[in-house]
């Protein structure tokens, strides 16, 4: 065997994934924040750090061979996202998880978040064709595993399970392969036994839940609370009448989206010189904003007042987000199916012809 050969009963690519679910949750906040200092040293830190890693248990060659590849595919979705004009970030790699980018503006409809959803098993398809092309006329070991591994990782990057590519394209030609992600993806999980698997699947099927059982169920006004603190010191120094815990009343406000489609809602209270802004976890039609509770605090610095404010709102589902042309669908569909053909009989040319 030579040297630079990866280890054949190393070459399950998912075995080892399993601790990296727990290190992206552990871990996974902290290294965000080191490591998006800046655009250029960030990636190549991260890059450094994953192939380091990876040589743990595989041979340098190998290691590195594997991040570049995770690259290219992540360059394919930020190329794709360039095309539609939306703005990314660097590419950010995650020791035994693999990489990902951060889409800073979300697109407008489901044919385009499908379109950056294909630009990354594309590019990364046509990387591992190199790699098995070079392994072709080399007769390397080591470049026939970085193929077939190639290969593999976008093979089951086009699952049609959220937030993995395929459940992006998936939105594209029909809402009803994510059925067949989440029943196929314990399929997966069975056949590769990867904690990570489990944990992405399961927040999809939690996700799908979320939005097509429990929220259906939930018709009319939804409330959601929030809590400010407002000093009261300087208010009763200017002669300002603090109202008493039982007061009750709805306050004015106004509402907007920024470009991340991130709703807030803006209200006031000119009686207690209070103007605040707050989020919202889903986007709705605001009725109204009125205040439910108050109740005196002290704290260090001084006495507050706790107000607990409820915005009264419809949820608003923008199902235009799925119109996608039939003609598009049809496209899509068929791209999908017969890249993921084509991955699937790589993965077997590679076995025929390295004996990977």
């Amino acid at each position: 065997m030579s040297q630079n050969e990866p280890k054949k009963n190393n070459l399950n690519p998912l075995k080892w994934l399993g601790g990296g679910a727990a290190f992206l949750l552990v871990k996974g906040k902290a290294l965000l924040s080191i490591l998006k200092f800046s655009k250029i040293v960030g990636p190549l830190l991260s890059m450094m750090v994953s192939i380091w890693a990876y040589a743990l248990i595989y041979p340098w060659g190998f290691a590195t061979g594997f991040v570049l590849l995770l690259l290219v595919h992540e360059l394919g979705h930020v190329i794709a996202a360039k095309q539609k004009g939306l703005p990314v970030s660097a590419p950010l790699f995650i020791p035994f998880v693999g990489a990902l980018i951060a889409m800073k503006r979300r697109p407008l409809d489901a044919k385009t978040e499908a379109y950056i959803a294909f630009g990354g098993p594309v590019l990364g398809t046509l990387g591992a064709v190199a790699v098995f092309g070079a392994a072709y006329y080399m007769d390397s070991p080591l470049l026939f595993s970085l193929a077939y591994i190639g290969f593999f990782l976008n093979l089951i990057n086009l699952l049609p399970i959220h937030p993995l590519d395929g459940g992006r394209i998936a939105i594209a030609v029909t809402r009803w392969l994510w059925l067949v992600g989440l029943v196929g993806g314990l399929v997966v999980i069975l056949y590769l036994k990867s904690i990570l698997f489990f944990i992405i699947w399961a927040l999809f099927a939690y996700d799908l839940f979320n939005k097509y059982i429990r929220r259906r169920k939930k018709s009319g006004l939804q409330s959601i609370t929030r809590g400010f603190l407002i000093p009261v010191e300087p208010l009763l120094a200017e002669g300002y009448l603090i109202p008493g815990p039982e007061h009750r009343r709805d306050l004015p406000f106004s509402t907007y989206s920024d470009m991340n489609q991130q709703q807030y809602v803006t209200t006031q209270w000119e009686g207690l010189k209070f103007e605040g802004t707050m989020p919202l976890p889903l986007q709705g039609l605001i009725h109204k904003v009125k205040v439910i509770g108050l109740e005196r605090v002290l704290l260090e610095n001084g006495l507050h007042l706790k107000m607990h404010l409820e915005v009264q709102l419809t949820v608003f589902d923008n199902d235009k987000y799925y119109d996608v042309p039939v003609s598009a669908r049809w496209k899509y569909g068929t791209a999908y199916f017969l890249l993921a053909g084509f991955l699937a009989g790589m993965m077997y040319l590679v076995h025929a012809v390295g004996n990977v």
